[in-house]
């Protein structure tokens, strides 16, 4: 291969794992799933442009933050393949994000804060559990610890009488 052709735009697999720092099977990985593609060399070797490195970051980023691969993968599907991501691109992305992960963050903090109380499944008897759920009432909205989600223990919130 000729550093003066066009392959010299592109990077090798080994090469785009190096430079990202994941495996060989995470690029192949990402590319079955098709967030990132390549072109063939005409021995069959793979070639990644060298903007597939900010789609990788993008990529890490969202994943550290729990964002599911398919969702990941909807977002980038929108962007250009013929180009690395902007950071138009970028903010574009994380502004569709951002509101998820607030609500997530939420939800998960309510969740810490309530783990040494009754979870609202009315299985405990701790002294908590009468006043979450008194006489079983959250059974009637369906199986499960019924408090775990947002909008059920903002629905299930004991009246103090001051509202």
């Amino acid at each position: 291969m000729e550093k003066s052709g066009v392959l010299h735009r592109y990077l090798s697999v080994g090469e785009v794992a190096k430079r990202s720092g994941l495996a060989v099977s995470a690029i192949h990985f990402y590319e079955r799933k098709g967030l990132i593609s390549s072109i063939r060399t005409d021995g069959n070797q793979r070639r990644f442009p060298r903007g597939v490195l900010r789609r990788v970051a993008i990529i890490k980023v969202a994943q550290r933050t729990g964002i599911p691969l398919a969702e990941i993968g909807n977002a980038l599907s929108g962007l250009p393949n013929n180009r690395a991501p902007t950071t138009q691109d970028w903010e574009k992305l994380s502004s569709r994000w951002r509101d998820d992960l607030d609500s997530r963050i939420e939800q998960l903090t309510l969740l810490r804060d309530q783990l040494g109380k009754c979870i609202g499944c009315g299985c405990l008897s701790i002294n908590d559990c009468p006043l979450r759920n008194p006489s079983d009432e959250l059974a009637t909205d369906g199986p499960g610890a019924r408090l775990l989600e947002l909008d059920d223990i903002q629905d299930h919130e004991p009246s103090d009488g001051t509202s």
